[in-house]
């Protein structure tokens, strides 16, 4: 069984960020259940946590709710995670949920990264915020992640945000799969494998 937890931090009920978490979700276990795997996944919405978190932040220990959500991350196989841009970075709630998690809880995870904004000028949040943040926490932010604006919503645009949500759930899929046998899916190894079209011999790339 695969734990896959996602971790969305959208301040509306709404919110276009749970939108692009459940549809990277939906690509992800399909792409996994396509396989014969068994998908178990945990939804973790941030906005009721609100109030526990600012708790935990200042007493150190996370209850309730909370409690529940840190021992679905220390669980899972592979996490998604998606936050709406502020002031050209992550959300404060959903930087302050991964400060109060413990130090090492996401060494070696399997990481899909997501955003979402008004406009696509905020699409460098992904490289220059998301992913130092989770290199920093020993995670493994895959190599594709997820960007989507208001304008990515609509009838036209909608083909080409599926086309980047196939590919990212595709990667994640495979990335846990990769880690398949008796093998930890924290264990560590390369993203890509010999079979991948992004994959470069480096012995041949040398040698140009």
């Amino acid at each position: 069984m695969t734990n896959l937890v996602v971790i969305s931090a959208g301040l509306s009920e709404e919110s276009s960020t749970r939108m692009l978490a459940d549809r990277l979700t939906t690509a992800t276990v399909d792409r996994l259940t396509s396989t014969g795997a068994d998908v178990s996944v945990d939804i973790v919405e941030l906005r009721p946590l609100a109030h526990q978190i600012m708790d935990a932040m200042l007493t150190g220990f996370a209850s309730g709710e909370l409690a529940a959500a840190v021992e679905s991350v220390r669980a899972a196989d592979a996490l998604i995670a998606v936050t709406p841009v502020f002031s050209a970075s992550y959300s404060g709630l959903f930087k302050s949920f991964f400060d109060v998690l413990e130090p090492g809880l996401l060494d070696g995870l399997p990481v899909l990264l997501a955003a979402t904004a008004g406009t696509e000028r905020h699409s460098l949040v992904l490289d220059h915020a998301l992913r130092p943040l989770f290199s920093y926490l020993h995670a493994e932010p895959l190599p594709t992640a997820v960007f989507a604006a208001t304008g990515d919503w609509g009838s036209t645009a909608d083909g080409a945000l599926q086309r980047r949500i196939d590919r990212a759930g595709g990667e994640l899929a495979g990335r846990i799969l990769g880690a398949g046998g008796a093998a930890p899916l924290r264990s560590g190894g390369p993203v890509f494998d010999d079979a991948s079209p992004e994959f470069v011999d480096l012995e041949a790339l040398l040698a140009r």
